[in-house]
This record gives C-alpha cells, structure tokens and sequence, in this order.
C-alpha cells in the first residue's frame, strides 16, 4: 500500500502542480486527507472549502493571466523591432501586409492557388535562433496540404513562390500565431521559415471532376453490359 499511496500523491501533485498550486502547505493538505479519511471533525465545512479553493485558483488564473500579456508584449515588441531592422537588409521584400521574404534560390515552375497541393521542405526558427520545427532533420520527409490550410504568413507567400523556389520567410506574429500558444511557440511571436517548393498539384474543377465522374460511370455501364452480352452469347 506504500507504493500505491505513493502514486496516488504523484497524480494528485500533478495536477496541482499544473493548476499553479505549488505554494501549498504539503503539512495541512495531508492532515485534511487524513481528517477526511478518519471521519474526523473538519476545521472548514465543505461549503467554505469550495469558497476557499475557487477563490485561490481564480487569483491564481490571474496572476497567470497578467504574466501571459506581459510576456506577450515583450515579444511583440521584439519581433516588431526584428522586422524592421529586418527590412532594410539587401534582399529581403517587405509586401504590404507585413510578411517579409527573401528569395535563396529562384524557381521558374508552376505557381500554386490556395486550392492546390504543395509539396515543400521547410524550418521553421524563433528571431533567437531556436528551431521549432524541420522536415530536414527528418530525411526523405516532405510535407503536402493546400496554401488555404495553414497560417496567413505561409498562404500568402505559397502563392508567390514558382515550383524550384527556396525562400526565407519573416512571418510578424499577426500572420503567425497571435496570441495562441502553438508547441513551442509563445503568443505574439514573430517566426521565421526557410521553405522550398517542390511540386504543385492543381486543384480539380468541379465541372472537371463531374466530367471524370461520369465518364468513370459510363465506362462501368459499358463494362456491365459487354459482360452480360458475352454470358448471352455463350
């Protein structure tokens, strides 16, 4: 029973622990465990103890709560200050909503529409340095989806690069992320990417891909009936 107490107190500190309880008095949460467990008499009633702790955990959110914006502020003000430092390097285009890029290799392919399918290698990097993410550390790997499906930043320069291109993308944190957390990367942070572009499949039109249909239906029809006229004639 020793090691089953054990773990039932790793669950439970867990949990404290990632509500921000870590202040607790650890002596006085093992006697009302104890109290509880004994039936003995409880020194708050179960109504006040309700009180007591939503009252802690709403302080506790916005403690929390302030800390966030704070930091929020913090790199939005770095990333602001990147960007525009950012922009007046040789090379790097700064278009009108914000996002900036830089053209490493330059392609002479196919442009992809937000409706088509991409193919591209990329890493994505923090203005410290910090990699967050890379299909290069993961050989052979590509990624595919359409420019509509991820974040403004990629969308609007996925359908600038020509298949063959190797951009750097400087992503502010209003085309990014704002202020969500994703992974590794904290609200309001200004991201940078290198991304190449590998292929592009075009998106089917409705009137082609109604067309493919029925023409795969007739085909079946005709298949259909040439199998019954063989079995007739035989």
């Amino acid at each position: 029973m020793d090691k089953v107490s054990y773990a039932l107190g790793l669950g439970i500190g867990r949990q404290l622990a990632q509500m921000g309880a870590s202040e607790l008095n650890i002596d006085d949460f093992a006697a009302a465990i104890k109290d509880v467990i004994a039936g003995n008499e409880l020194k708050v009633s179960n109504r006040e103890a309700q009180t007591i702790v939503q009252d802690y955990f709403r302080k506790q959110e916005e403690k929390l709560n302030a800390e966030r914006a704070e930091k929020g502020k913090v790199a939005k003000a770095e990333g602001e200050k990147y960007l525009a430092e950012n922009a007046k390097k040789e090379g790097v285009v700064t278009l009108p909503s914000g996002l900036q890029y830089k053209v490493l290799v330059k392609g002479n392919g196919e442009i992809p529409s937000v409706d088509d399918e991409v193919t591209v290698k990329y890493e994505g990097r923090l203005i410290d340095g910090t990699v967050f993410d890379s299909s290069y550390k993961r050989p052979g790997e590509t990624a595919k989806f359409r420019p509509n499906q991820v974040i403004k930043g990629w969308t609007e320069a996925l359908t600038m690069m020509p298949v063959g291109s190797k951009w750097e993308l400087y992503i502010p944190q209003n085309l990014a992320y704002g202020d969500r957390k994703a992974g590794a990367i904290n609200p309001y942070s200004t991201l940078i990417f290198t991304v190449e572009m590998v292929s592009v499949e075009k998106a089917k039109k409705p009137e082609a891909e109604a067309a493919a249909k029925g023409a795969d239906s007739k085909k079946t029809v005709a298949k259909t009936a040439a199998k019954k006229t063989a079995k007739t004639k035989k």
